[in-house]
C-alpha cells in the first residue's frame, strides 16, 4: 500500500484512494473496511497516509461518528472518478485480451445501414454475444473523420476510399438497377445499355452522399454530362459532344428519392441490396436491369492501418462475407 513517487513527489496509491472512497461512502470505518475487504486498522492507516501525502485533512473523527471535512467532500468526488477510470481501463484491457468483447463503434453510411444492418446485427448477436456493438449512421466524410480521430473503430461503407492510413476489407460487389415509374419505356426491361442514361430524367441524392457521386460516375461512363438544378446539385461538366442534361430533383435519402420516381418526376439508380426494401413502399414502380457489365459498387469494412484489433476486424469481415451470401450481391473472394 506504499505511495508512488513521481518526480520526487509522493503519489497516492489506488489502495489508499479506495479506502478513502469507501469511508466517504459509508462514513463508518468498520462498514467501509468490510465493504472493500480490508481490516479496520489497515483502512485507517491508508486514509491517514493519504491525508499526509495530500497535505489536507479529509475526515473529522469523533468517538461517535466520522464526517468528511470540506476538503474531503471535494476530494471524495475526485477519488471516485479516478477509481471509475481505473475500472474502465481494466475492462478495456480485458476486452483486448478476450477478442470480440467490449465496445466496437461501427460507422455506417445511410445507403448501406437499412439494408445490411439486419445481417450484421444478427451475426453479432449469434456469434459475438459479448461484443458491445455501437452503430453510428453518418455520411462518408464524417465517418472517415471519426475513424482517423479515434471516435470510431470500424466503418461499413462503399469503396474505394483512397485515404492514407485507412485499410479496406472488401465484403461484396453489387449491381445498380434502374428504378422507373410504371409507364416508363425502360420499366421492367433487362439488358439495358448504360448509354440509355444519356437521355433519362435522372434523380439523385443530395451532395455529400457517396451514392450520388457513384451515380454521376456511371453517367460519365455512359457519355452523359450532368448540369445541376435544384437543391444540392451543381454543374458536373459535359458529356463528349452533347449538352449536360439536368438533374431535376434531389433528395436526402433513398426512400424519398424512390417516392419521387413513383410520382413520375424521373428515374433513379438503386443498389441491389436496397431494391426490395425501397420498392416495396409503392406499387407504382418498375425495375430495369443493365446489360453486362452492369454498373456496380463495392462495399467494405474500413479500419485504421495497423489497428490494435485488426485481426478481429479481419475475422469479422470473413464472417460477414459468409453471412451476406444470401443477399443479391457477389461476395468478395480473397485473391480476386
Amino acid at each position: 500500500m506504499a505511495a508512488i513517487r513521481t518526480h520526487g513527489r509522493r503519489q497516492p496509491s489506488l489502495a489508499q484512494l479506495r479506502a478513502f472512497a469507501a469511508v466517504a461512502e459509508h462514513l463508518h470505518f468498520r462498514d467501509a473496511a468490510a465493504a472493500i475487504g480490508m481490516s479496520q486498522p489497515a483502512l485507517s492507516g491508508a486514509v491517514s497516509t493519504l491525508e499526509e501525502i495530500l497535505g489536507v485533512t479529509l475526515l473529522e473523527r469523533t468517538t461517535r461518528k466520522v464526517l468528511l471535512s470540506p476538503a474531503g467532500e471535494r476530494l471524495a468526488v475526485r477519488a471516485k472518478a479516478v477509481l471509475h477510470e481505473v475500472g474502465t481501463l481494466m475492462e478495456e484491457a480485458e476486452a483486448v485480451r478476450a477478442p470480440f468483447t467490449g465496445a466496437l463503434r461501427l460507422g455506417v453510411i445511410p445507403t448501406v445501414a437499412p439494408y445490411l444492418l439486419p445481417t450484421v446485427l444478427r451475426l453479432v448477436n449469434d456469434r459475438y454475444p459479448h461484443l458491445d456493438l455501437q452503430v453510428h449512421e453518418e455520411q462518408t466524410a464524417s465517418l472517415l473523420d471519426g475513424l482517423t480521430s479515434g471516435r470510431l473503430d470500424l466503418l461499413l461503407l462503399a469503396v474505394p476510399l483512397g485515404v492514407p492510413g485507412v485499410a479496406e476489407l472488401p465484403l461484396f460487389d453489387e449491381d445498380f438497377v434502374l428504378v422507373t415509374p410504371l409507364d416508363h419505356w425502360l420499366g421492367g426491361r433487362e439488358g439495358i445499355p448504360k448509354e440509355a442514361l444519356r437521355e433519362l430524367n435522372l434523380l439523385l441524392l443530395d451532395e455529400g452522399h457517396c451514392l450520388r457521386d457513384q451515380a454521376l460516375d456511371i453517367c460519365r461512363e455512359a457519355g452523359r454530362g450532368i448540369s445541376g438544378a435544384g437543391r444540392g446539385s451543381s454543374a458536373e461538366g459535359r458529356g463528349p459532344g452533347r449538352e449536360g442534361l439536368p438533374v431535376t430533383a434531389t433528395a436526402a435519402g433513398l426512400s424519398t428519392l424512390v417516392q419521387l420516381v413513383a410520382g413520375g418526376l424521373g428515374v433513379t439508380l438503386l443498389p441491389r441490396t436496397a431494391l426490395r426494401v425501397e420498392t416495396a413502399r409503392s406499387d407504382r414502380l418498375l425495375t430495369g436491369y443493365f446489360a453486362d457489365p452492369a454498373p456496380t459498387r463495392r462495399v467494405a469494412l474500413a479500419m485504421r492501418t495497423g489497428a490494435a484489433r485488426g485481426a478481429e476486424y479481419e475475422e469479422l469481415a470473413r464472417a460477414l462475407r459468409e453471412a451476406m451470401r444470401p443477399l443479391p450481391v457477389r461476395v468478395w473472394e480473397p485473391g480476386c
